[in-house]
């Protein structure tokens, strides 16, 4: 076995377990916060093949999840009336004066918009030279200006919740066959990673030829 065929089966396995794990200390860390969430539950036993258990921290976060989900409805059935949008408008105001903190609010919120419906919103993507002969990935947004542009929204990577707004003719950027996961997994990744890339580098192609 070559060098370069022992370091690309260890890369692959990093990519498959480094996930994994990530995901798995986020969970434990998500779970731990909502058990320590101080709510009025008595401490729960259980007796299971001859061994007592504790069950009070998984009903704390059980309850802590159950709370939470009523909120975000409650909250969410507020901010879709008139007396929710003043609200939001306020919290807006009091927030945007708080220096520093601002930064802060507006990021995150920008943040959980784009999470939650950004990916929703963008249309197909498509190809914009910004300069001579560079092209950026570019996603349209379904609106027109009154001159007859197309708005695009060009997303910095990888942090898509900040970009540009740029409006160009129809026939300034070129179409695409790509969908819109495809294209946010390259800017996401900062290019590094696309979403269907099979292709093996020449250089350790060639490396696997000689060491066979």
């Amino acid at each position: 076995m070559s060098s370069a065929s022992w370091k690309r089966d260890f890369a692959s396995g990093l990519v498959i377990l480094v996930p994994l794990l990530v995901t798995a200390y986020i969970i434990v860390w998500i779970y731990s916060a909502l058990a320590a969430v101080p709510l009025p539950v008595q401490d729960q036993t259980v007796e299971l093949l001859g061994e007592v258990y504790n069950v009070s921290a998984p009903l704390r976060v059980a309850l802590t999840l159950v709370i939470f989900v009523l909120v975000v409805f409650s909250l969410g059935y507020l901010m879709r009336t008139a007396f929710g949008d003043f609200i939001e408008d306020g919290i807006d105001r009091v927030m945007n004066q708080l220096p520093g903190l601002r930064v802060v609010y507006n990021a995150s919120k920008m943040a959980v918009e784009t999470v939650v419906s950004g990916a929703d919103e963008l249309q197909e993507p498509v190809k914009i030279e910004t300069w001579q002969g560079m092209r950026m990935t570019a996603f349209k947004t379904g609106q027109t200006t009154e001159d007859g542009r197309d708005v695009l929204f060009l997303p910095t990577a990888p942090n898509i919740t900040t970009g540009y707004v740029v409006e160009v003719d129809p026939d300034s950027y070129e179409e695409t066959d790509e969908r819109v996961e495809e294209a946010l997994t390259r800017v996401l990744s900062a290019g590094f990673g696309e979403a269907e890339n099979t292709s093996i580098p020449v250089d350790v192609a060639t490396d696997d030829a000689d060491g066979e």
